[in-house]
């Protein structure tokens, strides 16, 4: 097993090197095949994506369907290629390659010193985003699960902190988020997935009711850390748009179920972005259960 995974990670490191060492052109026309291969072969995950663009887009023809879902593999595949090969370049290479809205968003909510909640979803390229972020604003946590596979879990755990950030997993996960935010630091949280028992609450996503999250809500409400939504565009040519939003507004105090309204609200921004552009969406997960 030693040797196995050993191997697993000789072959992992070639692979990077590889990316990081190819024109930004040939690096994106891999990752585009990636996508168009992994679209072609995965008849589970096309059919997950499928069925949950017929549930949240019922207007779109089967054509159209079909053409968005490849669109978001093929986005997919661009993604980990680009992963590969941004976090490999110098903080000031990562700058040159962003251009940033809502800066003075940051600026003022860390001013407050509760932290920051940034809440986004598996949408356009939030991991690029982390990562410029702490090259730009002060390092973040990011929120994550751990991968099953210890070598591609390494793998991106070292490119998540190659610039400051840390990761923060879910077991024991509380405690540790608590003092990043009463230290002043931000906090990154995905809120898009499904989320089972008493950690979820069901919002309306795309008009149907979806587990979500009531973590950052909860936090929230209890730390004063403000909330701000950001989102990572690719822009074309290995170009990115960070956007930081304003914060998301917290129920008054004697509003009915300010967790669940709070996490709705932040919901209403994740859809926002979806909606505008579909195709930058992980369709492949099953949101609606």
């Amino acid at each position: 097993m030693k040797v196995m995974r050993r191997l697993e990670a000789l072959v992992a490191d070639a692979l990077v090197a590889l990316v990081r060492r190819l024109p930004h052109g040939v690096t994106e026309m891999c990752g585009t095949t990636l996508g168009r291969l992994c679209w072609a072969l995965d008849r589970r995950h096309r059919q997950v994506a499928t069925d949950n663009v017929r549930l949240a887009l019922p207007n779109l023809s089967d054509a159209e369907r079909r053409v968005l879902v490849r669109r978001a593999f093929e986005h997919f595949g661009r993604l980990l290629c680009g992963m590969l090969e941004f976090s490999g370049l110098s903080p000031n290479a990562m700058l040159d390659r962003v251009e940033i809205e809502g800066a003075e968003r940051v600026r003022t909510a860390h001013a407050l010193g509760k932290g920051i909640l940034f809440v986004t979803g598996h949408f356009g390229c939030w991991e690029i985003q982390a990562l410029a972020h702490a090259v730009r604003f002060p390092p973040m946590a990011v929120l994550a699960r751990p991968l099953d596979d210890p070598v591609l879990h390494d793998l991106l755990e070292g490119m998540r902190t190659r610039t400051g950030n840390s990761v923060i997993y879910r077991q024991g996960s509380l405690r540790r988020v608590l003092r990043a935010l009463a230290a002043g630091q931000g906090v990154g949280v995905l809120i898009d997935q499904h989320v089972l028992g008493r950690d979820g609450v069901y919002v309306d996503f795309f008009g149907r009711p979806a587990a979500t999250t009531t973590a950052v809500a909860t936090l929230a409400l209890r730390t004063g850390a403000p909330i701000i939504p950001l989102f990572a565009l690719p822009l074309g040519r290995g170009r990115y748009r960070l956007v930081y939003e304003d914060p998301v507004p917290v129920p008054p105090e004697d509003a009915p179920d300010r967790v669940r309204e709070l996490t709705k609200r932040c919901t209403r921004v994740v859809e926002m972005y979806v909606r505008r552009r579909p195709e930058l969406w992980l369709w492949m997960h099953r949101r609606w259960r």
